[in-house]
């Protein structure tokens, strides 16, 4: 039966050319890579080498035994990191959420509901998550609306309420609502990793210009010491105003359907059902 190790040292020998620097890559005696060469002929059961005196180099059947060589190997190299994939995604659960905010309250649960379990979390659009559920690849999905697909199971998880934090000097403080139509043209600060929030604001917003920040300290400095207009919701008011970051700014809630959200999650597994029902109670 052919070896693995063997066919290593084939494939060596055709990228090296000779046997001695062949032994020298693989830190193996030459003599040792001789009866490798030797062994892999009677396995085949034909011969691979053409010989000379002081030489030898594959023939054309040699360099047909190394073509397949390599496919067999690389084959040989798939299956260990499938296997090891599907390994992982035994012992680890998958969630990709259009959004941060849930995942707050829905990691915790998850954690606590399967403690043997290692918890990955990845930011997604949408489209991808609902493929990955369906496909399998992800445990969770989070998206901002319900879905209707065969074989995925979609359930209600947490609502999100989009609000719009304006100095108190400014004009529109006065208002207790308003419209992203009246916000367009302002412009607004905007946390990176926000998920579908930012290509949101940008489609309803097509004539304000947003400076996007990926640091958390800077857009906290930008917050107090700027008279740009940021972002909050229900879900993120109280840890930014533990901070003092909404001390001077007066929070508006924003009026449309797209800014208020109803999380739902996707899953195949029914064994996830109360994991969205635990949030919700804990919410």
């Amino acid at each position: 039966m052919l070896n693995l190790l063997e066919l290593e040292q084939l494939v060596a020998f055709a990228d090296q050319g000779t046997l001695s620097k062949t032994a020298e890559v693989l830190h193996l005696s030459q003599p040792t890579i001789t009866r490798t060469m030797q062994h892999l002929e009677e396995e085949f059961g034909v011969s691979l080498f053409s010989r000379s005196k002081n030489k030898i180099q594959l023939n054309e059947t040699g360099k047909k035994a190394v073509e397949y060589a390599r496919g067999l190997l690389a084959d040989a190299q798939e299956a260990v990191v499938q296997v090891q994939a599907f390994d992982k995604r035994l012992h680890t659960i998958t969630v990709q959420s259009c959004a941060p905010a849930p995942l707050w309250f829905l990691l915790p649960v998850l954690s606590s509901e399967f403690p043997g379990q290692t918890i990955s979390s990845t930011l997604s659009e949408e489209t991808e998550i609902l493929q990955k559920v369906a496909s399998g690849e992800c445990a969770l999905g989070i998206l901002p609306w319900p879905v209707e697909l065969k074989g995925v199971s979609c359930v209600p998880l947490l609502e999100e309420k989009l609000s719009v934090c304006v100095p108190e000097e400014h004009h529109l403080a006065s208002r207790e609502h308003l419209t992203f139509e009246e916000l367009n043209g302002f412009n607004c600060l905007l946390l990176s990793q926000i998920g579908f929030w930012d290509k949101l604001c940008r489609e309803k917003m097509p004539a304000s210009r947003f400076l996007v920040q990926t640091d958390e300290f800077e857009f906290q400095e930008l917050v107090r010491q700027s008279a740009l207009f940021c972002f909050t919701t229900d879900l993120t008011k109280d840890i930014r105003s533990s901070k003092g970051l909404l001390a001077r700014r007066k929070v508006i809630p924003i009026t449309a359907p797209e800014a208020n959200v109803t999380y739902h999650l996707l899953f195949t597994n029914p064994v996830y059902r109360t994991v969205a029902e635990t949030c919700r109670a804990r919410r």
